[in-house]
């Protein structure tokens, strides 16, 4: 952050504050129904955030947010990343299909269980329109038409289809290259912006004689975050509760591990890191550990829609707190 670690610091824990306050809270609110129920992949993501904010927390509290701490928060990055793929690649955070009544018979009959332990597999078959069969009907006329004539329909009617199919198929490459290049041009232009809000973030804190841990706490981290409150938002509309949580925690997890383990290894070994691990308030480490709390209580019992205008009341008094009553 152009020689201001403290700027960064602050970003990262406020950024960590506003993706739930402030962005989680806005899919709540705009959810298409009152209760909003999370699946199995929801809670381990949850789960997974709320470990790493004890983790970052209970550093925190030791004064521990040094060198050695960055090279911890890399580590665990590490092992995040490849915790998670294995468990996508073995389909455990899809969402289960579990039959109750295995689990309430316990010992029902061995046939069933062989059966039940066989993996299903999936046939995928294309069926065109002229391949068909409509059983007679009363509309059915009782004379069949000319056979050749139907023979020549029906075989029209296939290369048809497979014409459709094929275009079909090319619309979905085409759909995937686009949103590729989207992402990429997406990606290069926040990067951009970022580059932009953190050289303003500096020069208003010089300007105004202002803390950087204040400034990144605050102004940076709101409008840092205001892609995912975007994303938060459309996927509240639409009703897709389990990437409303994944993005949050995912944020929040990347931010608490990877943004935090480089920051803290690009001052060095010596008091510098030691000096910006104690540039955050104690309000502030303990505000990000309730908000990874509240958010695995909602995932777990359930979202709510009044939980949404709470959540962003609660970012509101936070920043109001955060100037008026802990300025440095």
């Amino acid at each position: 952050m152009q020689g201001r670690s403290s700027i960064g610091l602050g970003n990262v824990v406020g950024s960590s504050i506003s993706n739930i306050l402030g962005a989680f809270s806005l899919g709540l609110l705009l959810f298409p129904e009152h209760v909003v129920i999370f699946d199995r992949s929801s809670k381990i993501y949850a789960g997974a955030l709320f470990l790493v904010t004890s983790v970052f927390t209970l550093l925190a509290y030791r004064s521990s947010l040094d060198f050695t701490g960055g090279i911890f928060f890399l580590v665990a990055f590490a092992i995040y990343l490849f915790s998670m793929g294995s468990a996508v690649y073995e389909g455990f955070l899809t969402a289960p299909q579990e039959d109750e009544d295995e689990e309430e018979g316990g010992g029902g009959n061995p046939r069933q269980a062989d059966v039940a332990e066989v993996p299903e597999q999936v046939l995928r078959v294309t069926i065109f329109s002229s391949t068909l069969q409509v059983p007679p009907s009363e509309s059915t006329p009782l004379l069949s038409p000319n056979p050749r004539n139907s023979t020549l329909k029906r075989r029209s009617t296939l290369i048809n289809d497979i014409k459709e199919n094929a275009n079909a198929q090319d619309v979905t490459k085409y759909r995937l290259s686009y949103h590729l290049l989207m992402f990429v041009v997406g990606l290069m232009a926040l990067s951009l912006s970022g580059y932009v809000l953190s050289h303003s973030a500096t020069t208003l804190a010089i300007d105004f004689h202002l803390n950087g841990s204040l400034v990144g706490m605050t102004i940076l981290a709101f409008a840092t975050t205001l892609p995912e409150k975007l994303h938060s938002t459309l996927e509240g509309v639409r009703g897709h509760s389990g990437m409303l949580v994944a993005t949050t925690a995912g944020s929040n997890i990347f931010l608490l591990t990877l943004c935090l383990g480089i920051l803290f290894i690009s001052q060095g070994e010596g008091d510098d890191s030691t000096d910006l691990g104690q540039e955050l308030l104690g309000f502030e480490v303990w505000a990000a550990w309730a908000c990874s709390l509240v958010l695995l209580l909602i995932v777990f019992i359930g979202g709510r829609r009044w939980m949404g205008p709470l959540l962003l009341g609660c970012y509101a008094a936070f920043i109001v707190s955060e100037f008026l009553v802990f300025r440095r």
